[in-house]
């Protein structure tokens, strides 16, 4: 059986235990939410497909869209919806008590938990659940993702794929080329700045750093790998709470 059919029959067997209908993916323009929605769209159930931009750059929205006018000519399970929250999110902007420019990774972080609502809304409408579209090294690595924003999903299909996986089957499954060409980005900066722009390192480095730590393994480093090995730290540990359990204050018996 080969990893996507494996994902594939997973998401089915899923989606009958938990007696619902399908999926409701995010497209972001990305290679994540392209995979994760062919994937879905793979086990015959009802899809929806959600573009929901907020101050989007003009090629992540055309990218997304192109994707998504693909899935619905290869796939007839698949629906689509423009959602933009552009106005939405400009009202929420001025109700906030701070500066935004000052706090603009808030206002960011803001973006994709306004995005987790309204696939939330939009699944619960139809009896769907929420897939999401994180992968390894972010979810279990880095942790770069937003905290109940692309964090809060139902499924997590390729959660157990590196980055450098997930292209690979995104090519098997042919994903159109402008998204497998396209550097990632995590679409919640209306500049369109990079993943690695922001992390400081690529992914293959990332994936590099996580295996090695894992391995417990001590080898002589060079220079760069000993940077990337520091930022993957600094990230990991920094973002460990998006990646354990909600910490739970337990009384003791003497005070219940």
């Amino acid at each position: 059986m080969s990893k996507s059919k494996y994902i594939v029959e997973w998401l089915k067997a899923y989606c009958e235990k938990a007696n619902s209908s399908g999926f409701v993916v995010g497209i972001s323009g990305g290679i994540d939410s392209a995979l994760t929605s062919i994937l879905c769209a793979e086990t015959g159930r009802k899809v929806i497909l959600l573009n929901m931009p907020i101050r989007q750059t003009k090629a992540e929205y055309d990218r997304a869209q192109k994707h998504i006018q693909d899935l619905m000519k290869r796939y007839s399970n698949v629906l689509s919806f423009e959602i933009n929250l552009s106005n939405v999110f400009g009202e929420f902007e001025e109700l906030m008590p701070f500066d935004l420019e000052q706090n603009n990774l808030a206002m960011a972080n803001s973006r994709s938990r306004f995005r987790m609502t309204t696939l939330y809304a939009v699944a619960q409408a139809n009896g769907c659940l929420v897939a999401g579209t994180g992968n390894k090294v972010e979810d279990f690595g880095v942790g770069f993702f937003t905290k109940y924003g692309d964090g809060g999903v139902d499924v997590s299909p390729i959660a157990d794929l590196y980055k450098t996986e997930v292209f690979q089957l995104a090519r098997e499954l042919n994903v159109i080329d402008e998204i497998l060409n396209a550097v990632p980005t995590d679409g919640l900066w209306e500049d369109g700045r990079s993943d690695e722009d922001q992390i400081g390192a690529t992914y293959p480095e990332l994936e590099w750093a996580m295996e090695y730590l894992n391995s417990g393994k001590e080898i002589s480093l060079s220079e760069r790998q000993k940077e990337v090995v520091a930022i993957y730290s600094k990230f990991h540990n920094a973002n460990k709470h998006k990646m354990v359990p909600i910490p739970v204050c337990e009384i003791p018996k003497n005070l219940k």
